[in-house]
């Protein structure tokens, strides 16, 4: 195993982690495809040998750089660790069941699939969002539908006042944005952010570290799931550790640089750079899809 052969993935790495912090996707949505469609451009000594091995690798690699956000947000004392179980006993079982599912999944599929999921989050991150407001009012206007409101208090004396969170129907999305973590390694924070922050009206500092925490568990769910399968078929060196290497340790840096540029850099047009990108990633996808399914 050459371990100077991912040598450039530690600067990559360190600018996708950073661009995750300061946007709120996730690196694994821009690793992905830098291994299933650059790496095959370099050669094929740079090609990892199986789907499995890609999307493990990408979780590994965003768990260790979310890790870093994760405890940025537990100092400032904003993660509500209640309101965050109900998405997580949904999303972890089922991001385990995508990532034991993704075993029998060929390369072929899971371009294809990953170029779909990038095409709608394209749309996600490019169409206008309202800024959501959260008033008192609602916590006195009789709409509490038996909610109890509760709060959270700030390491810095901030007090954020709003109902109890409600999954509800949302758990279908939970659900679904597990399993594509779990299959294609992005999905789970799109989907549990608009439910704290748009459908809850959690504040959005709250809503953000809630949803970083649930991030966490359920990719280190589906990261351990996924490398244990590779080791378990094909032993330790079917993980890429030469790749890792270079990875993990620059994630860690990124994840640390990322927050400290947080507000320098317009949201707007940071989601729509991110949109564009996305947009991009799902058609060069599906253009490496049809290749490999043409005859030849």
């Amino acid at each position: 195993m050459d371990f100077t052969l991912y040598w450039f993935m530690f600067p990559i790495s360190v600018l996708v982690a950073t661009t995750a912090m300061v946007s709120g996707i996730g690196g694994a949505a821009l690793f992905t495809p830098i291994f299933l469609i650059i790496f095959p451009l370099l050669g094929p000594e740079y090609t990892l040998q199986s789907a499995a091995a890609v999307v493990g690798v990408a979780l590994l690699t965003e768990t260790f750089g979310f890790s870093s956000g994760f405890v940025g947000y537990y100092r400032k004392g904003l993660i509500d660790f209640k309101s965050a179980l109900p998405f997580i006993a949904v999303g972890v079982p089922v991001a385990i069941a995508g990532a034991l599912v993704l075993q029998f999944v060929n390369r072929s599929v899971l371009t294809g699939a990953y170029g779909a999921l990038m095409i709608v989050l394209a749309w996600v991150m490019i169409r206008h969002h309202a800024p959501v407001e959260h008033e008192i009012e609602l916590l006195t206007s009789g709409e509490k539908n038996g909610r109890e409101p509760r709060s959270i208090t700030g390491a810095d004396g901030t007090v954020y006042t709003y109902l109890k969170p409600r999954q509800g129907k949302g758990a279908i999305a939970t659900s679904i944005g597990a399993f594509l973590t779990g299959m294609l390694s992005v999905g789970i924070g799109e989907v549990v952010m608009p439910q704290l922050a748009k459908q809850n009206r959690v504040p959005i500092p709250v809503a953000a570290a809630t949803s970083v925490f649930v991030v966490i568990v359920t990719i280190a769910s589906a990261s351990f799931t996924q490398i244990s399968a590779l080791i378990a078929s094909g032993g330790v060196s079917a993980v890429p550790w030469n790749l890792v290497a270079y990875t993990v340790p620059a994630v860690i840096i990124g994840g640390q640089i990322g927050p400290r540029l947080q507000g320098k850099i317009s949201q707007n047009l940071m989601e729509r750079a991110i949109g564009i990108l996305f947009a991009v990633i799902g058609l060069a996808m599906f253009v490496v899809t049809w290749q490999g399914l043409a005859p030849h």
